[in-house]
């Protein structure tokens, strides 16, 4: 039996220790908050007509398989602690129209919005009606281009979940050895861009930028983003996505109660300082406040790669210089009166120039500028029907904005300046008016979360959504010191739910049962 050290209660560090117990190792795991769950976090506000509540983490769930094989492995099946509803559509689209977007048109279910409105655009799980609803809304050749990208990303989605989201990757030369088929590489293109690939396919700039925005989910620009990541929009497009009956914090919920029945200790309000690595061997890591160092054989450090090699691992080789930065997340949580029809579980608001809002967000390469908060951003709108999340006869808004790093030294946005949130709340108000969906006058109350808040939370440096790196190949899982391994949206095989825990998959297989 190993004694088994796991830094940070985030959902790879849980999953890594669930795993890990039910394999016969003695787990420790040290969390310097006071709560379970990192970036999947719960926050509540009670008013005159009732509570609110709202997920401030992920607001989706997709591969559900994922937390299947997790719970089915160790110990009662997902199915016995969670309850999963498919959400149709999966996502709503809202375009620019000839008329800027403005307008009370509401989305209709064939997925083209009522009256034949092309502006919306429902996706769902069914590839040949999400294909006659693009021809509805975009036209036949539309169609017929999304045909052809939706086969290329179904074959690269094969070859990442065989050789690639399951397995330890460490570097650009491994991927393209791992995706062995001649086939399978001219798919995934490496070397090229999502950008380059879809102006190539796909002719109509509303399904490029639909499209293009999967890149976001793994905090990358999709101008400079690997084309591999269309694999991420086959797999919310074929295996759905899904909402937790009680919002997405009960999987945090799910994952302490599992940890607790398989006998990991859970200690909160901890921090951990630095890992004991002397001699190139884990030994332990020490805690603020304690004399003595925690011992351990293993430490799996569920904290971003960066704050590991920086902070606590200081005499560690330094880890490579990361070029492609993640984004981080502006959020407004919204009590709001009575119902918007024209909204689904998770709706887009889209721009007119998509380029102008990266271009404010990871800042204008080559010409000078700083990043900025982005003056007509995309807007991302999650409202949950579930009567868990509001009072009766209201909603509960999840409002996410892409947005700059808090990080001055690499140009980012000072979001701690004073006024600027509150500002940046009204513009985005002010956005989503402009596109036909105005709350302003049924607004109960309203939270602002800056990438500063996030960063002060859980240690995401800048606030990241999605760890440090954004794009395809991040840090290993495997750590400069024997006995020493990483798990979490910063390192391989990247952020999200699913993600994060198929690393905690890859580094419990790799330390293998106790006694091994």
């Amino acid at each position: 039996m190993s004694r088994v050290v796991v830094i940070g209660a985030g959902v790879g560090g849980l999953a890594s220790a669930m795993r890990l117990a039910a394999a016969g190792h003695d787990v420790t795991v040290i969390e310097r908050a006071d709560t379970v769950g990192g970036k999947l976090a719960r926050w509540s506000r009670l008013t005159a007509e009732g509570v609110f509540t709202f997920d401030t983490g992920p607001s989706l769930l997709t591969l559900p398989q994922v937390f299947a094989d997790l719970f089915d492995s160790t110990g009662e099946p997902l199915e016995k602690v969670l309850d999963l509803v498919p959400l149709d559509p999966i996502v709503r689209h809202r375009f620019p129209g000839s008329d800027g977007g403005s307008g009370s048109d509401s989305a209709g279910g064939s997925g083209s919005g009522a009256g034949g409105d092309a502006s919306w655009l429902d996706s769902c799980t069914d590839p040949a009606v999400f294909a006659e609803r693009v021809a509805a809304a975009f036209g036949d050749r539309a169609a017929d281009d999304w045909r052809r990208v939706w086969r290329r990303a179904g074959r690269i989605w094969d070859a990442s979940w065989r050789d690639i989201l399951r397995r330890e990757v460490g570097s650009p030369l491994a991927v393209a050895r791992l995706a062995h088929r001649l086939g399978d590489l001219a798919a995934i293109a490496p070397g090229r861009t999502l950008r380059g690939v879809l102006r190539r396919e796909v002719g109509d700039h509303r399904l490029r930028t639909l499209l293009e925005r999967y890149a976001t989910y793994t905090g990358a620009d999709p101008r400079r983003a690997p084309a591999a990541l269309l694999a991420v929009c086959y797999a919310e497009l074929t295996f759905g996505g899904w909402y937790v009956r009680g919002g997405l914090g009960a999987l945090g919920d799910a994952l302490l109660s599992r940890c607790l029945d398989l006998g990991v200790v859970v200690r909160t309000g901890s921090t951990v300082t630095a890992i004991d690595a002397a001699g190139g061997r884990v030994h332990g890591v020490r805690v603020a406040g304690e004399a003595r160092p925690v011992p351990a054989d293993v430490v799996v450090a569920n904290v971003d790669a960066l704050r590991v090699y920086r902070e606590l691992l200081p005499d560690a080789r330094r880890l490579a210089r990361l070029t492609d930065r993640s984004l981080g997340g502006f959020v407004l949580l919204l009590g709001v009166r009575g119902h918007t029809p024209e909204l689904a579980h998770h709706t887009v608001f889209f721009p007119r120039d998509y380029d102008a809002e990266f271009d404010a967000v990871f800042g204008a390469a080559g010409r000078g500028r700083p990043a900025r908060p982005a003056a007509d951003p995309t807007v991302f709108v999650t409202v949950a029907d579930d009567p868990a999340a509001r009072p009766d006869g209201h909603e509960a808004w999840f409002v996410l904005v892409n947005a700059a790093r808090q990080d001055l030294s690499l140009g980012g946005v000072d979001w701690r300046r004073a006024g600027l949130a509150d500002a940046y709340a009204d513009q985005v108000l002010r956005v989503l008016a402009e596109r036909g969906v105005d709350v302003r006058d049924r607004v109960v109350f309203r939270e602002v979360r800056t990438p500063a808040d996030l960063d002060a939370a859980t240690g995401a440096p800048g606030g990241a959504i999605y760890g440090t790196a954004g794009g395809l190949l991040r840090p290993a899982n495997r750590g400069p010191a024997a006995g020493l391994f990483l798990v979490g949206g910063s390192v391989h095989p990247g952020g999200g739910l699913p993600m994060v825990t198929l690393s905690a998959q890859i580094v419990a297989d790799r330390i293998g049962p106790a006694g091994r």
